[in-house]
C-alpha cells in the first residue's frame, strides 16, 4: 500500500506546499508522540533543524504537537543529523525528529524521525504513525499537568564535538594539516568547524553564514566548484564539503579534484581491514556504486553487498549481515562502529586520520581504483509515471539488449524529488554515452 506521508528518508517536501504545513507538522507531533509514549514516566523527544527559514514554522508545530500529547520536548538547534541520532541515545530520549530537507533547495524541507537507539524507523512503524496521522487524536490529548514542557539545551552542539573528536584514532589530532571547510550554509556551520580547529587543524571556512535562504546554493557537497576552488587558491592540502544537514561528505584532494563515496569507501575499507578494524568481510553501498570499487575490494579480498539507493538500507544490510562500513557514492559514509546514520564530520575525519598515518597526499591516498565509465543524468517530471509509458519500456529493454554482461543499467525514481535518475555504466564509454542519452530523451518526451 502507498505511503500518504513518508518517502524513503522521512517526509519531504515544499514547506507550506501541499504537503509539508504547519497542520501536517502538528498531526505528526502528536501521531508519532503517541506512538513512542511507552511506560509510566515522563516521555520526552529531542528537535534539531538545519538552518531554513521554514524550520522555525515546523518547529513549532511539533513542538506544540509532542507537548499536547504529553511529551517534554528538548530543543537543539541547528544540529548535523547525525548528531540528533547521537543525542537521542545519548539523553535516553524516547524519540529523536531532525527537520531538513538535507540537499535540497531552501524552500523544501523534511521531518526525520530517529527512534530511541538512534536508528531511522522502520516502514512499518511509519505506516503505523500514517494511520494515526488519519485519525482523531483529539481524546488521547493531555490537559493540565499533563502537558509537555520545551527546553533548549544549550550544551547539545559541545557533547556532539566532544563525541566527533573521540572517533579518531588515539593520539590523533589534525596539525600541519591545511584544511578547507565547506558547510554548505546549513546544521554544521558551527560544530564541524569548532571540532577540526580543535583537532589542531589550519582551517579555513567557507558556507558558514546561513540566512534562511542560502543553505546548498551553491556551496556545500552538491556544489563542490566552492570548496575545490579555495582548495587551488590556498593551496590547501584538502577540502571537505558537508550537505544542508551534514550527514553526507564530498572529499577535494590538494589539486582541488573532487573525490567521490566509492573512492571515501575504499580508503576506510583498506585502512579498517590493515587495523583488524573491519567487519563482514567487506562493506555495503547501493547499486549506483561503481563496478571498479567492486573489482578493488575483490583485490584485497573483500566483497561488496549491493542495496537499493537509499542509506537507510544501507544500514539495513549492514546490521543484518555484521558489516561495519557502507555508504553511497553521492557521500553518505556508515560507520556502525561510532553512527547509526550518516555522518560527514566523522567520515572526513578517518580519511583525515589515514592522511596523518601515511603522510600521504589526499590524491595518492583517495585513488584506490580506476572507475570504470559512468554516466548519471535526471529527468525532472510533472506527474504520472513515466517509467510505465509503453515507448519507455521499449527503450530501456533496447538498451538493456545493447548492454548484455558488458555493463550496467539502473533506471529508477528519485525517492525525494519528482526526479528519474538513468545511471549506466560499461567499459565502453561511447557505449554508455549512447545509451543513457538514448534513454533520456525518450524520457523526456513523455514526462
Amino acid at each position: 500500500m502507498a505511503r500518504q506521508y513518508f518517502g524513503t528518508d522521512g517526509i519531504r517536501g515544499l514547506a507550506n506546499g501541499k504537503k509539508l504545513t504547519p497542520e501536517l507538522a502538528l498531526k505528526v507531533g502528536m501521531a508519532t508522540g503517541i506512538a513512542f509514549q511507552r511506560g509510566d514516566y515522563r516521555h520526552r523527544v529531542v528537535i534539531g533543524k538545519d538552518t531554513r527559514r521554514s524550520g522555525y514554522m515546523i518547529e513549532t508545530a511539533l513542538t506544540a504537537g509532542f507537548t499536547a500529547v504529553g511529551m517534554d520536548v528538548f530543543l537543539l538547534g541547528p544540529m548535523p543529523t547525525p548528531a540528533v541520532a547521537m543525542l537521542t541515545q545519548s539523553l535516553r530520549a524516547d524519540l529523536g525528529v531532525m527537520i531538513s530537507a538535507s540537499h535540497n533547495p531552501f524552500d523544501d524541507n523534511g521531518i526525520k524521525l530517529f527512534r530511541p537507539d538512534g536508528y531511522k524507523l522502520s516502514d512499518e512503524v511509519e505506516a503505523q504513525i500514517e494511520e494515526l496521522m488519519n485519525t482523531d487524536l483529539t481524546p488521547r490529548l493531555q490537559q493540565g499537568r499533563g502537558i509537555g514542557r520545551a527546553y533548549r539545551d544549550e550544551e547539545a552542539r559541545t557533547r556532539y564535538i566532544e563525541y566527533a573528536k573521540r572517533t579518531l584514532p588515539k593520539r590523533t589530532d589534525l596539525s600541519g594539516l591545511r584544511v578547507v571547510l565547506d558547510c554548505a550554509n546549513g546544521a554544521a556551520y558551527k560544530v564541524a568547524p569548532t571540532a577540526l580547529w580543535e583537532l589542531g587543524a589550519e582551517l579555513f571556512t567557507i558556507g558558514v553564514e546561513p540566512d534562511g535562504f542560502n543553505i546548498n546554493h551553491k556551496v556545500g557537497s552538491t556544489a563542490p566548484e566552492a570548496v575545490a576552488a579555495k582548495v587551488r587558491e590556498l593551496r590547501a592540502d584538502v577540502g571537505i564539503a558537508l550537505d544542508g544537514d551534514a550527514d553526507r561528505v564530498i572529499i577535494v584532494d590538494e589539486n582541488g579534484t573532487v573525490v567521490d563515496g566509492d573512492q571515501f569507501m575504499a580508503v576506510i575499507a583498506a585502512s579498517w581491514l590493515a587495523r583488524g578494524q573491519l567487519q563482514g568481510g567487506g562493506i555495503v553501498a547501493t547499486i549506483m556504486s561503481n563496478l571498479g570499487l567492486e573489482r578493488y575490494l575483490t583485490t584485497l579480498g573483500l566483497g561488496l553487498e549491493r542495496t537499493q539507493v537509499g542509506d537507510r538500507y544501507v544500514l539495513e544490510a549492514m546490521r543484518a549481515k555484521g558489516f561495519n562500513v557502507g555508504g553511497e557514492q553521492s557521500g553518505h559514509i556508515i560507520l556502525s562502529d561510532f553512527t547509526t546514520t550518516g555522518d560527514g564530520l566523522v567520515a572526513a575525519l578517518q580519511l583525515l586520520s589515514v592522511v596523518k598515518e601515511t603522510g600521504g597526499s589526499v590524491s595518492e591516498i583517495c585513488s584506490r581504483f580506476q572507475p570504470v565509465p559512468q554516466l548519471l543524468q535526471s529527468v525532472r517530471y510533472g506527474q504520472g509515471k513515466p517509467l510505465e509509458n509503453k515507448k519507455v519500456v521499449e527503450v530501456i529493454e533496447a538498451a538493456r539488449a545493447r548492454l548484455g554482461a558488458a555493463g550496467r543499467l539502473v533506471i529508477r525514481e528519485s525517492g525525494t524529488e519528482p526526479v528519474i535518475r538513468v545511471m549506466g555504466e560499461a567499459d565502453d564509454k561511447n557505449l554508455v554515452a549512447s545509451i543513457v542519452e538514448d534513454i533520456t530523451s525518450v524520457i523526456r518526451q513523455v514526462a
